[in-house]
């Protein structure tokens, strides 16, 4: 049977607080399109900045939380925030992958990576409340859910790499069939007019390529996050925050994630971990407290972070 709810589960949070969320997100992501617009090359310290914003976004919404909602919802709000922060690493190691095989042009890369955020955010709203409805209605999917969780941590820690081929894509070979597509660039163009109809260009098609991928990340990250609260409220701004960084993200540590070679471990204990906490809901243990989630959240990051530095500079240094 399922543990007794905890509170941040059962806030009711009204209909005009998903507006404000809703008119917040919209204003900052057309904040970004207006200070992209030109398509200019994102350097690293750019990136910075940009990252600087999003995350200061995402912890000011967080104490937003903590005043109007209580501690608890707080807690649930900031430990599925920095789960999906630390579970976007693998989407950066796949869009530097797919950029490369598409040779997508710097200067478009932004695009492509705005595009695949709104789309990646739609995504993640349908899967949350789908997610949140089946934990609710049916008593076994919390433990096929964490079994699930249990299975995907298990294949991060054992892989070498994301395991993604543009070629052998589904969705990238039923667009191709069914869309007609010219194989270059048309500047920063999704569609062009060549020989006198409209074909997609090969950027949206590495656009294709990357919500395509995108949805297997929703899959393991949303079902992470329910397994922390079950509250939607809470799950959709906790991810959305965190997506929304994830073009900065990805212009800053696309060639520092070789440093981090200890970090997928952390992930998948993480996975491993929501996995279990899914599964133990529906025992006689209940629900883990938020509070405790936070902290092995915090701490698995940290320790393999500084673990991969060490690990780094040994080899290095030959010691």
């Amino acid at each position: 049977m399922r543990g007794t709810p905890v509170a941040e589960a059962t806030v009711a949070v009204p209909l005009w607080a998903w507006a404000a969320v809703g008119g917040v997100l919209a204003v900052l992501l057309t904040v970004d399109v207006v200070a992209h617009r030109d398509n200019h090359v994102i350097e690293l310290r750019e990136a910075l900045l940009w990252s600087a914003v999003w995350v200061g976004a995402g912890l000011l919404f967080g104490l937003v939380v903590w005043w109007g909602l209580g501690g608890d919802p707080a807690i649930a709000y900031f430990s599925g925030y920095l789960l999906e922060k630390a579970l976007s690493v693998d989407n950066v190691f796949v869009f530097a992958l797919l950029f490369g095989y598409f040779r997508v042009p710097a200067g478009y890369q932004h695009k492509v990576l705005f595009w695949g955020v709104v789309g990646a955010l739609a995504f993640r709203l349908l899967f949350i409340l789908a997610g949140a409805e089946l934990l609710d209605r049916l008593a076994w999917a919390g433990i096929v859910l964490g079994a699930f969780l249990v299975w995907t941590g298990w294949r991060l820690a054992v892989r070498g790499k994301p395991d993604v081929d543009p070629e052998r894509n589904r969705a990238v070979r039923l667009f191709r069939r069914v869309v007609p597509t010219d194989a270059s660039y048309h500047g920063d163009r999704f569609t062009a007019r060549v020989g006198g109809r409209r074909v997609a260009t090969l950027l949206l098609v590495a656009l294709v390529a990357i919500e395509a991928t995108d949805v297997v990340f929703a899959v393991d990250s949303v079902a992470a996050i329910l397994a922390i609260t079950t509250n939607t409220f809470l799950v959709w701004t906790a991810t959305a925050f965190a997506v929304l960084g994830l073009r900065s993200l990805y212009f800053c540590l696309a060639g520092l994630l070789r440093h981090f070679g200890h970090l997928r471990y952390g992930l998948a204990l993480l996975l491993a971990f929501a996995g279990s906490k899914l599964i133990l809901a529906e025992t006689p243990v209940g629900k883990l407290p938020v509070w405790l989630t936070l902290a092995v959240v915090v701490l698995t990051l940290a320790v393999s972070i500084a673990s991969s530095v060490v690990a780094e500079r040994r080899a290095r240094t030959g010691g």
